[in-house]
């Protein structure tokens, strides 16, 4: 029989922010849930097994071989992707997205280091990792906590994650990746290279005003898509 390839994640306890009902990490909870659910086509990489020491949670992580977080990608694409390569992958994240949501979860940190591409075929894969800062979500819920692409103090799941959407195209389309200070400062530029159904898209995901941005769902069927 050949070799399963795993990842090994430690957590240091004194990181474990969150707990479940039943007293393990949320994390651990949620990508139980998901493995529970799956039917192995799923974004999110799978958990094969996990151990709670007293220093530390020791996740084992589905590791798929060949290949590499969505910036990688990026870097060994030699810059920016076409747009026609970056739709297959937003397609892919957007869907993942919106099980997610259907699930009550909100993973809260999508950006192209937790985006991994399989390249074992001639169509990438994606692949959604890292749900270290992941919740469970109720209808209308809100948090508070500062978070990397809102400039007020609070901020809710579907708006976020589709800003989080419009900064992982941004990146995929320009050399330089998005940032958060240029944005606020109204410095951030979309590049005129681009299609005018695209930049639409990222306009609208990167609305400074979350009532404003599309859902999940209306985000699927833009004309770009």
């Amino acid at each position: 029989m050949g070799r399963t390839q795993v990842a090994i994640k430690h957590v240091p306890s004194v990181k474990i922010y969150c707990k479940h009902v039943n007293g393990i990490s949320v994390e651990v909870a949620i990508m139980l849930k998901l493995a529970a659910k799956s039917d192995r086509t799923s974004a999110p990489i799978y958990l094969l097994d996990w151990y709670n020491l007293d220093q530390e949670l020791i996740l084992v992580l589905e590791r798929p071989i060949p290949a590499k977080d969505l910036r990688g990608h990026i870097k060994t694409n030699g810059g920016p992707l076409d747009e026609e390569e970056a739709k297959v992958i937003l397609k892919q994240l957007i869907d993942a997205a919106i099980d997610l949501e259907n699930k009550h979860i909100f993973h809260r940190d999508i950006k192209v280091q937790n985006i991994l591409i399989e390249t074992s075929s001639n169509r990438p894969r994606v692949r959604l990792i890292d749900f270290g800062l992941s919740c469970f979500v109720k209808k209308r819920s809100s948090y508070r906590e500062f978070f990397e692409c809102e400039d007020r103090g609070v901020y809710r799941p579907g708006p976020t994650t589709v800003f989080q959407i419009g900064m992982v195209l941004f990146d995929m389309l320009h050399r330089s990746e998005f940032a958060k200070d240029s944005f606020f400062a109204n410095k951030q530029r979309i590049s005129y290279k681009l299609s005018k159904n695209c930049k639409d898209l990222l306009r609208t995901t990167l609305n400074r005003e979350p009532k404003k941005r599309p859902t999940l769902k209306q985000l699927r069927s833009h004309p770009w898509l």
